[in-house]
């Protein structure tokens, strides 16, 4: 089964989606200072499913750096692997009026990479994970292992939870103001039993104290709509590892996709719509009904 690359965007791509705001993200993250005309460039990769996972944030800054964000709710020890091999397209899509062949040498962006975390398991308020760390070890061919990996990449995975990391919320409002939303919904799904109506009353209450008011404002919709494909997205994906386990990973992420139209369904999802989030065919999705 071929999978629709036309995924919605997550609340978090759409709230950091302006270039003053990923400048001074940047800032908050790596304790740094930027000229305010410093120019941001974005350039993640659109309607790009990879690894069954869509890339979050890519930009570049002045043309010298290229900077990666990831916004997770669960860690994957993976992510320095699939980082990897994000940023090879990025570049593709960098050096592409380049000749790469030319004998003079070409002069790239220095890539950073962030991950940033705000799930509900217990996790520090920074860690790293390197590429070098997944390597097999070499002593089973009689090899000796190299002082330093021949190729590296560093990834900072950095806790956003509201109260956690405060140096950090305190140079960026919004990113401060997004934990503090997060936060919130949660404590009303825990106090009404619902997680629509928890991102409802999340809402309300944000507008009213001034949290993310002009973002909710213009986009409560969309964040009601998000949230929701996000979380079917991810117990789908829970389901389908499950799965994968009794009948192979192409039997259970089918299963999952499947599950996640139900899902939507109940809810009074448009079979289009949910053509859009699962990639199943419309025939499949009326057959569901």
């Amino acid at each position: 089964m071929q999978t629709n690359k036309r995924f919605k965007s997550s609340v978090f791509s759409l709230l950091f989606s302006e270039p003053d705001l990923l400048r001074e993200l940047y800032c908050a993250l790596d304790g740094v200072s930027l000229p305010p005309d410093a120019p941001v460039s974005i350039n993640t990769l659109e309607d790009v499913l990879f690894m069954d996972f869509i890339n979050d944030i890519s930009f570049q800054i002045d043309g010298k750096l290229v900077v990666l964000i990831e916004h997770q709710s669960t860690i994957n020890p993976n992510m320095a692997l699939r980082l990897l091999m994000y940023v090879g397209r990025v570049y593709e899509k960098i050096v592409e009026s380049s000749n790469i062949y030319s004998e003079k040498p070409l002069k790239i962006p220095r890539p950073e990479f962030f991950i940033l975390y705000n799930g509900v398991d217990p996790f520090p308020d920074e860690k790293v994970y390197r590429l070098s760390q997944a390597f097999e070890e070499l002593k089973s061919l009689g090899l000796a292992e190299k002082n330093y990996p021949n190729l590296e990449l560093v990834v900072r995975v950095i806790n956003i939870n509201e109260g956690i990391n405060k140096d950090i919320a305190g140079r960026c409002k919004k990113l401060s103001e997004y934990s503090a939303f997060v936060a919130r919904e949660r404590a009303f799904e825990k106090e009404l039993g619902s997680r629509e109506e928890a991102v409802k009353e999340a809402v309300k209450y944000c507008q009213k104290h001034d949290i993310l008011r002009e973002f909710l404002k213009l986009h409560a919709g969309e964040v009601l709509s998000m949230l929701y494909t996000e979380w079917n997205w991810d117990d789908a994906m829970a389901f389908a590892r499950k799965e994968a386990r009794e009948d192979g990973m192409e039997k259970g992420m089918e299963k999952g996709r499947l599950e996640i139209a139900r899902n939507l369904l109940a809810k009074g999802s448009t079979p289009e719509f949910i053509h859009d989030v699962t990639g199943l065919d419309i025939e499949t999705i009326n057959s569901l009904l």
